[in-house]
């Protein structure tokens, strides 16, 4: 294969807002930015007060959190959609925080996360963070979904309780015992709430489902003048104005105190806002850079702390909005942030009439969406080792810590390749160490040697050869997804695969998504059972991607009844 030249360390790092500068923009992008800055600031505006709430702080934090962390993330970023603000993953770390050190300790912890944020991109370390196993990732989404909708129960049914336990079961034991209190009012508020959201998002997806169901809940508590918990009440409002910037408050000894919960903020936002970048790349195409989006998110945490928000990362669910709205570069996140602003500006005063079971039913639904159902039991389901290291993340992500559980899932997965590895290795009594030279026509089955081997312009054959785990499921995915950009038809050769893991096959996943969306014909070639029982779990099936047993078989089908065509060839070892 051609080599290719190393980008340079300014190459690396150039925001994606001066790639898009250089390539040109025009009105038309522009405009087509604005629209949909505006549809995910729509999005954003209760989703960002509803999370601050369920982490132990002011609405208003959340609002600021959107307001100057997304823009610094759109404006710095090595992604051209991700959007930036707080993330209904980092509930369970901010309020365990708030209530061990206070807001001011979360403050401190989201400065010193911008830190390390920083330090890991410039270090490069974005790369790694790829390598944590699919199961580890769902677990752990899974885990946080779960934790979320705990959280909510309280004002999902008004339920009236002096402290809230923090962990799950003593928080579940409480609630229970305080059922007496709930309120039929504030019930009925989050159930049409959800009723609003679920429905809406059925049969008019492009409404803002969300916000419409704030709104209408306001009115109606307003009107009949309900008797719920409202932002009003309960905060007394929101400011009309960002608050002025300043530094936290800091002594080496609060410093130690946060410490790992700011490691906390910046491991589980390094791995969010790159979550967030890859779906952005599957449903553009384009690639983002991993290490320039570290140093954003850090900036964006710096800059967060410095005006009293909380932590800021790369949201899936608004990141997705901001695509499917047609945005074009990252100026339409940073005009999400802008009109948010605008929003606080002119209507922060209505915001006091929004009920808490409203912004509750909100983080539901959200709850419900992040959970990866389906993933989820298709992991269950594909092997005894993934659904081993799937539980204990998620498990250990409930009942124990988030950070925990990401670790003790790593080490899981690692200790299963290895196992799986252990499994698969032997040697054969026959076989010799090293093959004997062989005469030209020695098997009698020597082909002429076809010069035009390396020139096809629309086909493509890309061999794989060792084990295809979670350590080369990111190198090889983000190689076929360059090689699938430019071709017409593409095999992928799997005969050289001993095994591959649930992280590779997710990432072929990927690959045969985004290769039905452009058009591209893909067939896979020379799976074994496992291997290809393994795909087919994980969604590489017809129409995605076709099956043949041969590289031979799979190219004559693409060339059909045309004349033969040269085929490039290109290969990687995959481990």
């Amino acid at each position: 294969m051609r080599q290719m030249r190393q980008p340079t360390f300014a190459e690396l790092f150039t925001p994606k807002l001066v790639t898009v500068l250089r390539e040109g923009y025009g009105f038309a992008g522009f405009r087509a930015d604005v629209i949909a800055g505006l549809t995910v600031a729509i999005v954003a505006l209760p989703l960002s007060m509803a999370i601050a709430i369920a982490s132990g702080v002011t609405p208003d934090r959340g609002l600021t959190t959107a307001v100057i962390g997304g823009f610094i993330v759109s404006l710095l970023g090595g992604s051209r959609f991700q959007i930036g603000g707080p993330a209904g993953a980092f509930i369970v770390l901010v309020a365990l925080t708030a209530e061990r050190h206070g807001v001011d300790g979360v403050i401190l912890a989201t400065l010193m996360a911008g830190v390390i944020l920083i330090a890991a991109g410039f270090l490069r370390l974005g790369t790694y963070i790829k390598f944590i196993p699919y199961p580890v990732t769902v677990g752990f989404t899974a885990g946080i979904a779960v934790i979320i909708f705990a959280s909510q129960i309280k004002d999902l049914l008004g339920i009236t309780l002096l402290k809230e336990p923090g962990e799950l079961v003593p928080k579940l034991q409480a609630l229970a015992g305080s059922l007496h209190t709930a309120n039929f009012s504030a019930v009925a508020v989050a159930a049409i709430s959800i009723a609003i959201i679920v429905g809406l998002k059925k049969i008019r997806p492009t409404w803002p489902g969300i916000l419409i169901a704030v709104t209408a809940a306001a009115v109606v508590a307003w009107a009949l003048a309900l008797p719920v918990q409202t932002i009003g009440t309960q905060f007394g409002g929101i400011p009309q104005a960002l608050p002025w910037p300043a530094w936290p408050v800091f002594s080496l000894e609060k410093a130690r105190a946060v410490l790992p919960d700011a490691i906390s903020f910046a491991l589980l936002g390094a791995i969010e806002s790159l979550l967030s970048a890859v779906v952005a790349d599957g449903m553009t195409g384009r690639r983002h850079r991993s290490n320039c989006e570290l140093v954003a998110q850090g900036f964006a945490n710096i800059g967060s702390a410095l005006f009293g928000g909380i932590c800021v990362t790369g949201t899936i669910a608004r990141t997705a909005t901001n695509v499917r709205a047609g945005a074009r570069s990252p100026i339409s996140g940073m005009l999400h942030s802008l009109f948010l602003l605008l929003f606080m500006l002119i209507a922060a005063p209505l915001a006091s009439y929004i009920p808490l079971a409203a912004l509750a039913a909100v983080l539901a639904v959200v709850a419900w969406n992040m959970a990866e159902k389906q993933e989820f039991w298709t992991l269950i389901r594909s092997s005894w080792g993934d659904a081993t290291v799937l539980l204990a993340t998620f498990l250990l992500t409930i009942f124990r810590d988030l950070t925990e559980g990401i670790l003790v899932g790593f080490a899981l997965g690692a200790v299963l390749f290895i196992n799986r590895m252990a499994e698969m290795t032997g040697i054969e009594a026959a076989a010799p160490l090293v093959a004997d030279d062989k005469a030209d026509d020695g098997n009698g089955d020597r082909t002429p040697y076809d010069a035009g081997l390396a020139t096809d312009p629309d086909v493509v054959v890309y061999r794989i050869s060792g084990a295809f785990f979670f350590g080369a499921a990111s190198t090889v995915g983000s190689v076929l997804d360059s090689i699938a950009d430019t071709h017409k038809a593409f095999v992928v050769d799997f005969a050289a695969v001993p095994f591959l893991d649930s992280t590779a096959a997710n990432a072929m996943s990927r690959v045969a998504t985004k290769a039905q969306r452009q058009g591209i014909r893909l067939f896979i070639t020379g799976a074994s059972p496992p291997v290809r029982r393994a795909l087919l779990t994980h969604g590489v099936r017809p129409p995605c991607a076709k099956f043949r047993a041969t590289i031979a078989r799979a190219v004559s089908d693409i060339k059909g009844d045309q004349a033969a065509q040269p085929i490039a060839k290109a290969g990687v070892a995959a481990g």
